[in-house]
């Protein structure tokens, strides 16, 4: 048995035992902590569900990965927790991990300068990964996931609509996670993070995904690198589209969050 699937055979069993005890399920901004299974570690995750959430209800879930050095509250408590209030309005679950540590990274190597069309500083970076690197870069990826599966469970989350989104290494995160594990995925939508290297990313496992690209017109490391990477997909017939707002590399943000929920609203 894989850890996933041990994580979710506790899972149901936990759930199982909660519908026996009349227990319901909570709603509303939520803080909560698990124990991650490969490190034997306690790991907390912030998860927001539409008060108007029943049992009877399967909602679509947004899996939003930060920026580096951030955490699982940093972008729920952004802008006044704009990214709450817009999935309470349009009624998804948002599910913010850790990533195992806040510089996991998802399991993508890349970072800055590394971004599209840089290849030569992305074969660099991609070559200096270590074996500890690797661990880390694989448990991050595997901790964000375990905590989805965890929340799909506990509140029966609509799997045919599975969103993933991310920012800065977070966007790095969603394009590398976006295509490993693209039958997951109903939309993707990376914001200011286009760390993607050309010759060796699996572009056909994501030809047909639905992608929003955002960057911010005053976040010049990622804007050429955004711009490049958009035109060589429309270029190259993927379902792609691009969108640029105004601010700088953080500030974008809350600019990008009103259109990425418009667009995976159209997917809905």
């Amino acid at each position: 048995m894989t850890i996933r699937m041990a994580v979710k055979t506790l899972m149901l069993v936990w759930l199982l035992v909660l519908s026996q005890l009349g227990v319901a399920q909570e709603t509303g901004d939520l803080h909560k902590t698990y124990r991650f299974v490969p490190t034997n570690e306690d790991i907390s995750y912030r998860v927001y569900v539409p008060t108007t959430w029943n049992s009877d209800t399967s909602l679509p879930i947004i899996l939003m990965l930060h920026g580096a050095g951030a955490d699982e509250n940093t972008y729920m408590d952004l802008a006044d927790g704009m990214l709450k209030k817009l999935a309470e309005e349009h009624g998804y679950i948002v599910v913010s991990p850790l990533g195992h540590t806040p510089l996991g990274a998802y399991g993508n190597p890349l970072h800055l300068p590394a971004v599209f069309g840089e290849e030569y500083v992305a074969a660099e970076q991609i070559a200096a990964v270590t074996p500890e690197r690797q661990r880390i870069l694989s448990l991050s990826e595997l901790e964000v996931l375990t905590v989805l599966d965890i929340v799909t469970e506990e509140y029966d989350a609509d799997r045919s609509r599975t969103y993933l989104m991310g920012h800065s290494m977070g966007s790095g995160g969603a394009w590398h996670i976006g295509a490993r594990h693209a039958e997951r995925w109903r939309a993707i939508a990376p914001i200011s993070g286009p760390f993607v290297d050309r010759p060796t990313y699996p572009f056909d496992l994501i030809r047909n995904m639905p992608i929003l690209i955002t960057e911010g017109l005053q976040a010049p490391l990622s804007l050429e690198g955004s711009r490049r990477m958009a035109a060589w997909m429309e270029e190259n017939g993927f379902d792609v589209r691009y969108l640029e707002v105004e601010g700088d590399h953080g500030g974008i943000v809350p600019n990008a969050y009103p259109a990425i929920f418009d667009f995976f609203y159209g997917f809905r």
